[in-house]
C-alpha cells in the first residue's frame, strides 16, 4: 500500500526515543511502489529501509568531528537495486551464501534450486528475497516490521514460508535486525543482511581496505575452487585469516601465498565464531577506521560470519552519487549458519519444522572512537 505522506512516530512519553518516518520512495519499473522508512536515534545514528528486498539503504552517523556520512555502498534511488542488483544492504533469503549445486536432501528427498553462481544457489537463487516487495506491517517506536510469504516450491525449497524482518533502532544508535520465519514442512532456512560497509564514508576514495578488523574465531571454513567450503575447520593462527586481536584488512587481501585468498579473490570467507550458535547476539566482528573514527560492532545469535571484500565490484557498478565501485570499496560482515550447511552435518543445521519457528537476531552498532 502507497503512503501519500510522511508519518513520524516516536515512543510515548520519550522525547530522546529513536523515531520512525514513513515516505514513499519510487517506482519499480515494472510499477511497483516502493516506501521507505528512516530510524533515527539521539545519538545522530540514522538507517533507512526500503521495502524492496527489505534493503537497509543508508546507515549514517557522525565521525569524531560531528561530520556525517553514510557508510553503507549502494544507489540513491530504489529502481536502481531492481535495475542493477548487486545485494547492497539487502535481506537475503531463504537460504544466505553458497549451496553447491543447487542441491540437498531433506528426510530423504532431493530438492534442486536455481543456479545463479555457476555451479552453486547463491542468496535464495535467481528470484530470492532480496528482490521482491516486501509489506509494512508496522512502525512505530523507533522500529519497522515487514513481512513476505514465500510459496512452497518458491525457487526448489520446500515449505509455504511466511517471514518477518524488523529493524529497530535503540537510543544509542544500535541497529538490531530481527529475522523470524514459520513453515508449514520441513525446509531450510538461513536469513541475514548484506550491507557493504566503507566506515570513511560510502565512496570515500580510499575504500575500506585500511579499516582494522577484529574477529573472534579461531577457524574458518575453506573452500574449494567454486567458493563451497570443504566441510573442514581450518585454524586461523599463523595465516593472513587470523583477525582475533585485530588486523588490517589491507594486510592479507592480497597476499597470494596462501591458497584460499587466491580462490576467494581476496577475502570471501565463513569464519567459525567462537561464540558458537547463541540464545542472544554475542560479538561477531568489530571493524574500526582510523581516518574518520567509526567503529562498527556486529552482533549475532549464529555461529558464523561471512567476510567479504567486494571481490566482484569491478567498476561496473555505479552507486550513490554515481561513484564507481571497486574491490576493496566496501567490507561485508554478514552474520549466518555456515555456507552449504544443508550438505554438511557437521554444521550447525538450518533445517526449521512446523511448529519450531527461525529466528535470527543481530545488531549494527555505530559508534566513534573515543
Amino acid at each position: 500500500m502507497a503512503f501519500a505522506g510522511l508519518m513520524t512516530l516516536a515512543a510515548a512519553g520519550a522525547a530522546d526515543a529513536a523515531t520512525a518516518t514513513r515516505e514513499p520512495a519510487g517506482t519499480l519499473p515494472d510499477g511497483t511502489r516502493v516506501e521507505a522508512v528512516t530510524l533515527t536515534a539521539k545519538s545522530g545514528v540514522s538507517a533507512r529501509i526500503l521495502t524492496y528486498g527489505a534493503t537497509l539503504q543508508t546507515l549514517s552517523g557522525p565521525d569524531r568531528d560531528g561530520r556525517q556520512a553514510d557508510v553503507l555502498l549502494g544507489y540513491d534511488d530504489a529502481a536502481d537495486y531492481a535495475a542493477h542488483p548487486n545485494f547492497f544492504g539487502v535481506t537475503v533469503g531463504r537460504y544466505a551464501n553458497r549451496i553447491a549445486g543447487g542441491r540437498f536432501t531433506l528426510d530423504g528427498k532431493a530438492y534442486q534450486l536455481p543456479l545463479n553462481d555457476k555451479v552453486n544457489s547463491l542468496h535464495g537463487g535467481t528470484q530470492g528475497f532480496d528482490k521482491r516487495p516486501w509489506r509494512i506491517v508496522s512502525v512505530k517506536d523507533g522500529a519497522v516490521t515487514l513481512a513476505l510469504t514465500s510459496a512452497d516450491g518458491d525457487q526448489g525449497y520446500p515449505g509455504k514460508l511466511d517471514v518477518t524482518v524488523t529493524y529497530a533502532m535503540g537510543d544509542d544508535g544500535a541497529l538490531t535486525i530481527t529475522f523470524g520465519a514459520t513453515t508449514d514442512r520441513p525446509t531450510v532456512v538461513n536469513m541475514t543482511n548484506h550491507a557493504i560497509f566503507n566506515l570513511s564514508g560510502e565512496g570515500s576514495p580510499m575504500g575500506a581496505t585500511g579499516h582494522r578488523l577484529t574477529i573472534p574465531a579461531q577457524a574458518i571454513t575453506p573452500v574449494d575452487a567454486n567458493l563451497i567450503p570443504t566441510g573442514a575447520l581450518r585454524p586461523v593462527q599463523g595465516t593472513v585469516f587470523d583477525f582475533r586481536n585485530g588486523r588490517v584488512v589491507a594486510d592479507g587481501l592480497r597476499d597470494g601465498r596462501d591458497p584460499q585468498i587466491v580462490m576467494g579473490h581476496g577475502y570471501d570467507h565463513n569464519f567459525a565464531l567462537d561464540k558458537g550458535l547463541t540464545a542472544t547476539p554475542g560479538l561477531a566482528a568489530r571493524l574500526e577506521d582510523p581516518v574518520s573514527g567509526r567503529v562498527l560492532e556486529v552482533s549475532s545469535t549464529e555461529p558464523g560470519v561471512q567476510f567479504y571484500t567486494g571481490n566482484f565490484l569491478d567498476g561496473t557498478f555505479i552507486g550513490k552519487s554515481r561513484h564507481v565501485y571497486r574491490m576493496g570499496d566496501g567490507i561485508a560482515l554478514e552474520p549466518q549458519k555456515f555456507p552449504n550447511a544443508p550438505n554438511q552435518s557437521a554444521f550447525a543445521s538450518a533445517r526449521v519444522d512446523p511448529g519450531k519457528p527461525y529466528r535470527h537476531v543481530m545488531i549494527y552498532k555505530l559508534s566513534v572512537a573515543k
